[in-house]
């Protein structure tokens, strides 16, 4: 019974509490710039109304275009599932689970290209050819920053690899991947989410054709995405392991919370750069990855 109760906990944290994060950086944006902006819970007003509403298809759409997007957020709710939560620890642990976590990350990317594929669009295509261009360089950051902490623990489970080091490799991981947060949830200055032209939109010209609950599973599965690197991002730097059950909360909670605000200060104080300049900063994001993963090497060596 406690094992159920605590797996609910879980999924509850991950259903209902993740699109509370794009509506604090909205409100973030909104403060530096004076504004007043939506109310926090903006997204969760959305998501209730698009799931009131019909779906329109293309006739050139298969049936692929309305399975991408369930598929997609299965995949992000597993992935999310296998990560460790604080002290709520993990639904699911064992020896190579961080191997599923970034195929089922990848399955949802796959999923979400398709989907924009079936109808036809020439912007849609172009946004998931960038899409998928970008996640060569993203997802080799999250592969060495994987390798990293896989080093530092000496195992390739989540649980486990969790417990990271004090030193310059936390820093330079920590930048990494928050570098590799911006990106993979197309956050500036990668993407722009509330741009409105197709031929500057990434994620946003993808999802331009769905309505109704398929495109409410997409805006909800971006946002357990967006909590998703938050956590990891968390837990790979702060040692939420070694402290009491009410400090963990708090780091977490925390953690999360100044991950989300440094989102959005991000996306006030700067500009989306143009995408010949994007490979160079996943580039960067990789690098510093790579510095981390050989201070933890010969960190491990001496």
């Amino acid at each position: 019974m406690i094992s159920i109760l605590e797996f609910l906990a879980r999924l509850a944290v991950w259903l209902f509490l993740a699109p509370l994060l794009p509506g604090v950086i909205n409100k973030v944006k909104a403060w530096v710039a004076g504004r007043r902006g939506p109310p926090v819970l903006q997204l969760y007003y959305d998501l209730a109304r698009l799931w009131h509403k019909g779906v329109v298809v293309s006739t050139f759409a298969s049936p692929g275009f309305i399975a991408g997007p369930a598929v997609a957020w299965v995949a992000v709710l597993a992935a999310a599932l296998l990560l460790p939560l604080g002290p709520l620890g993990t639904s699911l642990s064992f020896r190579g689970d961080v191997i599923l976590l970034i195929y089922l990350l990848a399955l949802a990317r796959f999923c979400t290209a398709w989907a924009a594929l079936e109808t036809g669009s020439a912007f849609e295509g172009m946004g998931a050819a960038r899409e998928v261009s970008y996640a060569v360089l993203a997802e080799a950051a999250v592969i060495t920053a994987v390798l990293t902490l896989s080093m530092q623990s000496g195992s390739v489970s989540l649980s486990a690899m969790l417990t990271p080091s004090v030193g310059p490799g936390a820093v330079l991981l920590a930048v990494g991947l928050f570098a590799v947060l911006l990106a993979e949830n197309c956050r500036v200055p990668f993407d722009d989410p509330n741009t409105h032209l197709e031929l500057t939109m990434i994620h946003e010209v993808m999802v331009l054709d769905h309505s109704g609950p398929p495109l409410a599973a997409v805006l909800h599965g971006a946002a357990m995405k967006l909590l998703l690197f938050s956590v990891l991002l968390v837990q790979a730097v702060l040692p939420i392991g070694e402290l009491s059950v009410a400090a963990a909360s708090g780091a977490m909670i925390g953690g999360v919370l100044l991950v989300t605000v440094a989102v959005g200060f991000t996306e006030s104080l700067t500009a989306r750069v143009a995408f010949r300049r994007v490979p160079l900063l996943l580039t960067t994001a990789f690098l510093l990855c790579v510095f981390a993963l050989l201070i933890a090497w010969k960190g491990g060596a001496a």
